[in-house]
């Protein structure tokens, strides 16, 4: 799948550009791409950028956006007059938010029911309480008779809360993990969730960037990186979720973290090994997909879908 935007990430490599060729030297490797192929260069991490890039890419009409190595973003470059983001924008302000909050919402619970369904396969016993599911798939069904937003948003944190506790019935009991906790997390297993989660949140936010689509202004979600949260939502049970919980339940050494009763400290070697695990089950092609199909429905009136991972 082709998109308009290309992302240079990690740290060293080395930029510059023809009129018509943009060059990217990393490592040994040379990547050379024709400049009207790209119209929104994303630059994540540390990296050597000659002035001819940002006199190609601003002399086409082009952008130039800066991230943080963790996708958090920094500033961008665009020509003088040029804002292509607040025609973005401005379709996502003025969009039917009930019908998007709807869409994300549900698939989010579809994924979430899938991966405690597959949990519970296989095993002696059971994992889900009596009712548990029936429940869930009740309120996924009541979704569609919603009419308010808030109430999108009360039946989607109801069964995100139920989705929580049944992951944690999947793990070590004494490894203290019962629900979803806000930061500083005490526990290993939220702390695992916390690195994967912010893993997606900066490839959403890069390819949300490069659509020229605005962070913060979502649908199911309020405030910042609201929109983030929002694309998130359907990826993360199969993207981080199954991933950290197989990591966990394959049995964790205890030399690698260290938890107290006001946070839990992880070490450099299991962020390291987290990275990895997460960098490969990430699929930016996946989450490339679900952004240009969100910018086409908000601006060609396309149909919105949760893409399927």
């Amino acid at each position: 799948m082709q998109v308009p935007w290309y992302v240079v990430s990690g740290f060293g490599a080395h930029l510059k550009a023809t009129r018509q060729t943009l060059v990217i030297q990393k490592n040994s490797q040379k990547t050379e791409l024709p400049l009207d192929q790209v119209t929104h260069l994303l630059l994540m991490g540390g990296h050597s950028l000659h002035t001819s890039v940002v006199a190609a890419f601003l002399r086409s009409g082009k952008t130039i956006s800066f991230f943080e190595a963790d996708g958090q973003p920094l500033g961008v470059l665009r020509p003088y007059g040029s804002r292509p983001d607040q025609v973005v924008h401005d379709a996502q302000v003025t969009a039917p938010s009930h019908s998007y909050a709807l869409k994300i919402a549900r698939g989010a619970i579809l994924n979430r029911l899938l991966v405690a369904e597959m949990l519970e396969q296989g095993r002696p016993d059971r994992l889900m309480y009596e009712g548990e599911l029936p429940l869930m798939q009740q309120y996924l069904a009541e979704l569609e008779y919603l009419v308010r937003v808030d109430e999108i948003r009360r039946v989607h944190r109801l069964v995100s809360d139920m989705y929580y506790e049944i992951l944690s019935r999947t793990v070590p009991a004494d490894l203290g993990f019962r629900r979803r906790t806000t930061r500083p997390h005490t526990d290993v297993v939220n702390s695992i969730l916390s690195v994967g989660y912010g893993m997606l949140y900066g490839n959403i936010c890069v390819a949300a960037m490069g659509a020229d689509l605005d962070p913060d202004a979502g649908f199911l979600h309020k405030g910042g990186g609201s929109l983030v949260r929002d694309l998130m939502e359907a990826f993360q049970p199969a993207m981080i979720d199954r991933p950290a919980l197989e990591l966990v339940r394959g049995g964790l050494d205890p030399e690698l973290y260290e938890c107290g009763t006001e946070r839990c400290l992880l070490s450099d070697q299991l962020v390291g090994a987290l990275i990895a695990l997460f960098h490969a089950s990430i699929d930016n092609e996946v989450i490339d997909e679900q952004v240009l199909n969100l910018r086409s429905s908000l601006l060609a009136g396309g149909d919105f879908r949760i893409i399927k991972t």
